[in-house]
């Protein structure tokens, strides 16, 4: 096989065991929790009839991210990574389990989903971070990037797969075996976590200091090298303002393009397939590396194509320009997140991945905020404009200092 064959592979990461058993894992997971992420807002609306009540939901199952995922990259420093997730792991199973129970047996109430969301959101707040973080563990430093991106192309996967299932589960056996289906799923995870045997663990601190203070340090590993300065930078102007569709697109797609629920999903379906093309181009490129044009052009690309979406009219050009958005947006995270790992120490790769966490997850609730209000104010085309007017207003005086880290490796 020739070195180009081999560049070209984007599957390569695979090849290594403890990842492989870690990705078919995580895919059957990350398929599970699609089924939730359609049933549970259909629940809510069901029980509730309020936009408003259902929004509150994925505010408080994002707002924990954001209060505590700093702390969690101490822990995430110090405790073993394979550790912490099986136990986030069981603690999501038995979550969903409570809730696909409830649900099973007609007591469930709003204030049900509202407490589990956000227990949910208190574990990702560790668990998050602990994923990215441990994939340096799984796979040597030259396939990290493949890894990653391949850990992108589960989750688009899983985002086209999960819907479609989760539609034929609530319409034939009930919308509690979507909850029952995403309990088991997190079974996977923990199996494939006892066949894991992790490298590169060396990674416990020197000596025992307080949270704040580890925090502290974290954060000035950051602030001092350049490229994870940018790159988290970058990452929370594109995190907070970007990945607002479920706040825009139903709305879109019903006002402006006057589509019905299987339009709206359709609609969803062209952003999944445009981000797994993506996740598979970064893939194939991995061998070479992160390059710096992804930081620099790639979320100008995907401001811009937010306010084309604003301007479309045509079903089926809002669809290809969600794709594109899709597309650049995943080219984008995967990158990223590589060139925070390539660049972190095992010692602070915890807190620096946090931090990730922080402002391309965290950040959630501000971006919904944000989306919404124009959305509501105005009308869902201000919204994406708005979303990408910001994005481009705000990468400007990063592009500005550009040649100070032209000189910085990725």
């Amino acid at each position: 096989m020739s070195e180009k064959t081999k560049l070209s592979n984007p599957f390569k990461a695979l090849k290594q065991k403890n990842f492989r058993y870690y990705w078919l894992g995580m895919c059957i997971s990350l398929i599970g929790t699609w089924m939730q992420n359609i049933a549970q807002p259909w629940l809510a609306y069901t029980l509730t009839k309020s936009p408003l009540l259902l929004s509150l939901i994925g505010t408080l199952q994002f707002t924990p991210v954001l209060i505590f995922s700093l702390f969690a990259g101490v822990f995430i420093d110090k405790i073993p990574k394979r550790t912490i997730l099986i136990f986030t792991q069981s603690c999501s199973l038995i979550i969903t389990l409570i809730l696909a129970l409830l649900v099973w047996s007609g007591k469930i109430e709003y204030w049900h989903i509202l407490v589990m969301a956000t227990a949910l959101g208190v574990v990702n707040a560790l668990d998050m971070p602990s994923r990215q973080a441990f994939i340096s563990e799984l796979v040597d430093k030259d396939n990290l990037m493949n890894a990653i991106a391949l850990n992108s192309m589960a989750f688009n996967i899983a985002r086209i797969l999960g819907p479609a299932i989760a539609g034929i589960v609530m319409g034939y056996m009930g919308i509690a075996f979507c909850f029952f289906a995403n309990s088991i799923s997190f079974g996977a995870v923990l199996l494939s976590l006892f066949f894991i045997k992790p490298i590169n663990a060396g990674n416990k601190p020197k000596k025992e200091s307080k949270v704040l203070t580890e925090i502290a340090d974290g954060l000035k590993f950051i602030y001092k090298n350049d490229v994870l300065l940018y790159t988290i930078l970058v990452t929370a102007i594109v995190g907070t303002f970007a990945p607002n569709f479920n706040v825009l697109v139903p709305v879109f797609a019903k006002e402006v393009l006057n589509q019905n629920e299987a339009g709206f999903g359709i609609l969803m379906s062209f952003m999944g397939f445009g981000s797994f093309i993506g996740a598979m181009f970064i893939a194939s490129l991995s061998k070479s590396g992160p390059k710096k044009i992804v930081l620099f052009a790639f979320p100008l690309i995907v401001g811009a194509f937010l306010i084309i979406i604003g301007f479309t009219n045509v079903y089926i050009l809002t669809g290809i320009a969600l794709a594109i958005t899709g597309f650049f947006f995943i080219c984008f995270s995967s990158s990223a997140n590589s060139i925070l790992q390539l660049n972190s120490s095992n010692e602070y790769r915890g807190r620096v991945m946090s931090v990730y966490t922080l402002v391309f997850a965290g950040s959630t609730p501000i971006g919904n905020l944000y989306a919404g209000i124009f959305a509501d104010k105005f009308n869902a085309r201000i919204g994406f404009i708005a979303c990408g007017a910001i994005i481009l207003i705000l990468m400007l005086p990063l592009l500005l200092y550009r040649a100070k880290f032209k000189k910085a490796a990725l």
